[in-house]
């Protein structure tokens, strides 16, 4: 059975004229276009997501301050209201410093995961999805303090948008250590979609379902940024090299938007 993901909040903010600026990046939008983010969330269902990352990326105690569990609990919320019933939230926990950088990450993380993990569980959300980790041991600190909640627990590694950060074996061992306590679903998320099957190829032998929501990559690639007809065919020729190599979990990260998913599940609709 396949699962459509949804895609980015920042980048569909950013298309949209809303600011997205450090430290709170798209989270800065729960306070001052509650409305736009909400109606994202529901071009995506539209689209044919079924599982939606509620906007919770940078709620987080080093990034939002005092305010952290406000907005992330207005994230969920926002999420819940915007979405069909039966549509799953995904709670998203990110690494606390860069996505891009893991030698900031902290000795430490399991704390400041496990408030927000805990947070979001309260919240309401019906799993944690631990996303964007170039940093394979915080990325394992986030699945442990997930768990903890009794949620379902996706992670999902990132080699950075030119597949430098991470080699497709230290994901495939990544997502092996994942699994085996106890994450439900691995996935390669924030990499260029042209560089991608190598990770796919090697996460379908963890044995547990396992996915892909890449980033659109450069803009000279034609996948996102631009042509949305255009870009769309091509992430969705794409998805179905993934399917092939044993995906069932797919959506969209930066630079693509509700016609990259709208794409895809018409692809599997032809198909059924």
């Amino acid at each position: 059975m396949l699962t459509i993901l949804d895609g980015p909040m920042g980048t569909e903010l950013a298309a949209r004229g809303v600011p997205t600026p450090a430290p709170l990046w798209s989270a800065l939008a729960l306070d001052r276009a509650p409305e736009i983010v909400s109606a994202i969330h529901r071009e995506y269902a539209a689209a044919g997501a079924t599982v939606h990352t509620a906007n919770t990326f940078r709620t987080k105690r080093r990034s939002a301050g005092e305010r952290w569990e406000a907005l992330a609990r207005k994230a969920v919320a926002i999420a819940r209201e915007a979405v069909p019933p039966g549509h799953r939230i995904a709670g998203s926990v990110a690494p606390l410093e860069d996505c891009y950088r893991p030698d900031l990450s902290p000795t430490n993380p399991g704390p400041e995961h496990r408030e927000l993990c805990e947070v979001l569980a309260d919240a309401g959300v019906d799993l944690i999805l631990c996303e964007t980790f170039p940093h394979v041991g915080e990325a394992l600190v986030a699945v442990d303090e997930a768990l903890r909640t009794g949620l379902p627990v996706w992670v999902a590694f990132t080699a950075g948008p030119n597949a430098e950060l991470l080699t497709p074996a230290e994901v495939l061992a990544g997502a092996r250590e994942a699994a085996s306590r106890g994450a439900s679903a691995v996935l390669i998320n924030c990499t260029k979609a042209t560089r991608t099957r190598s990770y796919v190829e090697k996460l379908a032998a963890v044995g547990i379902p396992f996915g892909v929501y890449a980033n659109a990559g450069a803009v000279e690639e034609g996948i996102g940024w631009g042509d949305a007809v255009r870009g769309a065919e091509l992430h969705a020729d794409l998805a179905e090299a993934w399917i092939q190599a044993g995906a069932t979990i797919l959506g969209g990260c930066c630079g693509t938007g509700p016609q990259h998913l709208r794409a895809i599940a018409e692809r599997l609709r032809v198909k059924e």
